[in-house]
């Protein structure tokens, strides 16, 4: 069965070689601005090119403010900074999830929580996370005290998995009751909107990766979604070593991070961005005909939720059990295919095994299930 999966991933790409899972398209457009721009000399963190494409962000994702970043996962330590995020706090997360969401917890010296996601989102669960805050916490003046840990629950990051919207506006209900801050890792979800709102804008703040595998790319590039115009300054001062402005004097008020995106990557992501629409367009053709596909060969493919509109950042096949995983992971590798299984669960890794968490069962069905499948925007779209 799965050299037929092959035959078919082959047939989308028109290829007989290496198929990658998801790589990058550039044009003339994007070579020509990057040239420009390397004319210019302004190819560091000064230069005019970066408030441009926080600016087209904005007017993509609706978000009040945009500060950019040198990747996604400075970006959620950054936003983990602006809340004041510290060594005596706790940040619930979700075991399913890229390294760098929890990385982020650990840089700013807090400590992880693990709580499930749900099946049909793959993302955090609101009812698993109510469920734990109800057994294990209570709300004092000071915010969400956690009764197992004795320590504050100061933030809440849950992830839009693979571009797919979780339950968002559920989560921040729940936290809003607790005194929870709510930080969105949307780090693969730019494009995707749920209840015809943009992924990362229904918390305090979100957070977008530009990594070379994403929708769009930057080379390496991150971006901060903020509301309030206060955490936004604070956001820019800390991502920009917290220099005070001067012409030639160079006066710091905090210690701060080097964070900042350099013009040359921006330029990169403003041919990018104009370009989104039709990336999204194009994959979104590229997952219906996965749909579709599976549906007539009996293949589960995940489907976007209920009220949201993925951009199918990666799509996923939902294997019969662990076995069946395996085995398609081997012959499309053998085949010179590129897929790949969902990431170790966080909980898994040894330096996470000791942080409290629920009994995560989707997660783990879902880690023994999940397939992710070649989701590069074809040449021939």
């Amino acid at each position: 069965m799965s050299e037929i999966l092959v035959d078919f991933i082959r047939s989308i790409y028109k290829t007989q070689d290496f198929i990658p899972l998801h790589e990058p398209r550039f044009d003339t457009q994007d070579k020509d601005l990057l040239i420009k721009t390397l004319d210019s000399t302004y190819v560091s963190s000064v230069g005019p090119l970066v408030e441009e494409f926080e600016k087209k962000c904005c007017a993509f994702t609706g978000s009040n403010f945009c500060v950019s970043t040198f990747n996604g996962t400075s970006a959620l330590h950054a936003g983990l900074k602006v809340l004041d995020v510290t060594s005596q706090d706790e940040v619930i997360t979700q075991s399913l999830t890229f390294v760098a969401t929890v990385n982020a917890i650990h840089m700013s010296g807090a400590s992880p929580i693990f709580v499930d996601v749900d099946k049909n989102t793959l993302g955090m669960s609101p009812k698993y996370l109510e469920e734990f805050l109800n057994n294990n916490c209570e709300i004092r003046a000071e915010g969400c005290w956690n009764k197992s840990s004795s320590k504050y629950i100061k933030a809440c990051m849950p992830m839009h998995t693979f571009g797919f919207p979780c339950e968002i506006d559920e989560i921040v209900k729940i936290c809003k009751k607790f005194n929870i801050q709510v930080i969105e890792d949307s780090a693969e979800s730019l494009g995707s909107f749920y209840k015809n709102k943009h992924t990362g804008t229904f918390g305090s703040m979100g957070m977008l990766s530009f990594n070379g595998n994403k929708i769009i790319t930057t080379g390496s590039g991150g971006m901060i979604l903020l509301e309030d115009k206060e955490e936004a300054n604070l956001a820019k001062h800390l991502t920009t070593t917290g220099k005070l402005q001067h012409k030639w004097e160079f006066n710091h008020d905090m210690p701060a991070f080097n964070y900042r995106l350099p013009n040359l990557n921006a330029s990169l992501g403003i041919t990018q961005i104009s370009k989104l629409s039709l990336f999204l367009e194009s994959k979104r053709k590229l997952a219906e005909n996965y749909l579709r596909w599976g549906k007539e060969n009996s293949y589960h493919f995940f489907e976007e939720p209920k009220n949201c509109s993925s951009n199918y950042w990666l799509n996923t096949l939902l294997a019969e059990n662990a076995d069946h995983k395996e085995q398609l992971l081997k012959v499309t590798n053998e085949e010179n295919i590129m897929t790949r299984p969902a990431w170790t669960p966080m909980h898994m890794l040894p330096f996470n095994s000791s942080f409290q968490k629920d009994d995560l069962k989707n997660t783990m069905w879902l880690f023994e299930r999940i397939v992710n499948l070649p989701s590069s925007v074809p040449t021939n779209a």
